[in-house]
């Protein structure tokens, strides 16, 4: 498995965590071995694990414990380039959350979100790629600085019912009640964040269709020229995007399509915390929902290009995805309340292609 890479711009927010604090950057970069010139190559990735080793670096510089929780306190959408200008943007948290799993791999090819909604809870979920060593500076960064930006979006205080890390407690736990309300679970199975479910339907305050369009038509072409690098999954969903007007492809021909045994696909898939019905459903799901915002389609037409047995197993399908019929979205697509179903996985669990 090839080791995760990141943007050089994700050591940005360290260097600016580093002068916040009152050091120089230049000293920090030679303290721990970094070549600064290549902050001036836009264009170049370094190993996620330099990453996690430099934020280790960072925290032992300023004698902070808590690095990474601090530094998730004063990102701002800038410094995560394309994806956060296109978060700002979105209509909605749901939306927002959703360009985040969409474009992701642009600042980093280990890491993603996925997301449950169970009653009316909303359980985000950090993973790293299956292999990938857990770093207690990246994913506390990762968990303080999503939060921030739920609330920044939504200009909203959001409670959060439940913090849970996977790494041990450090000695000190109170720099975390500031952050997150609450003091966090530690050593648990996950790193998972849990709030209310309205938080998806959420209206991002930024919201702006034109700049939205121009940022997310940029940064897809910009993921789409990763494909060289790009994990399994991207590449799969591509494929499956293109191939869906024509047939809805089995796991057999994705195998075929991908020089592989059935075998080995799905145990790549696995090694990124995915799943051939994983990925099927979310392109069903996307491809739905891009379709019912085209009134001229009728849900029955829509049935039939996706590739559904009949309309109601299709209804059927959409109601899982959104816990809404697809006359409901097509009533309320400005609202995005629809949008919910394109980032619950646990519409995954719903994921069993009952179109065949």
């Amino acid at each position: 498995m090839n080791e995760p890479s990141v943007a050089i711009s994700m050591v940005f927010p360290v260097m600016k965590t580093i002068v916040h604090k009152g050091y120089n950057a230049e000293d920090f970069c030679r303290y721990a071995s970094f070549d600064s010139a290549l902050l001036q190559d836009v264009e170049a990735r370094i190993p996620g694990s330099e990453l996690k080793r430099l934020m280790i670096e960072a925290a032992i510089y300023t004698n902070d414990d808590h690095f990474g929780l601090h530094q998730g306190l004063i990102m701002e959408f800038a410094d995560m380039g394309l994806l956060g200008y296109v978060m700002m943007h979105s209509p909605t948290i749901g939306d927002a959350l959703d360009a985040y799993q969409r474009y992701n791999l642009i600042l980093c090819s280990g890491f993603n979100l996925a997301w449950d909604v169970v009653d009316d809870d909303f359980l985000l979920t950090m993973r790293l790629q299956e292999g990938s060593e857990d770093s207690r500076h990246c994913m506390e960064e990762m968990a303080s600085s999503l939060f921030r930006m739920i609330g920044k979006l939504s200009n909203r205080i959001i409670p959060l019912y439940e913090v849970q890390f996977s790494h041990e407690a450090p000695s000190d736990i109170e720099p975390y009640l500031p952050v997150f309300g609450r003091v966090p679970s530690f050593g648990c199975e996950s790193n998972s964040l849990r709030m209310s479910r309205e938080t998806l339907d959420y209206p991002a305050i930024y919201s702006d269709p034109r700049l939205l369009s121009v940022f997310e038509t940029i940064a897809q072409e910009t993921r789409d020229g990763m494909s060289e690098s790009a994990g399994l999954q991207e590449q799969m969903m591509r494929w499956m995007r293109k191939t869906l007007p024509t047939r809805f492809p089995t796991l057999q021909q994705a195998a075929e399509q991908f020089g592989m045994s059935v075998r080995t696909l799905q145990h790549k898939l696995k090694s990124e915390s995915t799943t051939f019905n994983d990925l099927s459903v979310q392109v069903r799901k996307e491809t739905a929902m891009r379709y019912l915002r085209n009134r001229n389609a009728s849900v029955g037409d829509i049935a039939y290009a996706l590739h559904f047995s009949e309309p109601s197993a299709f209804q059927s399908a959409f109601k899982k995805w959104t816990g809404m019929t697809p006359g409901q979205y097509r009533a309320n697509p400005e609202q995005a309340n629809e949008e919910s179903g394109a980032y619950t996985s646990a519409s995954r669990a719903a994921g069993s292609n009952p179109a065949s």
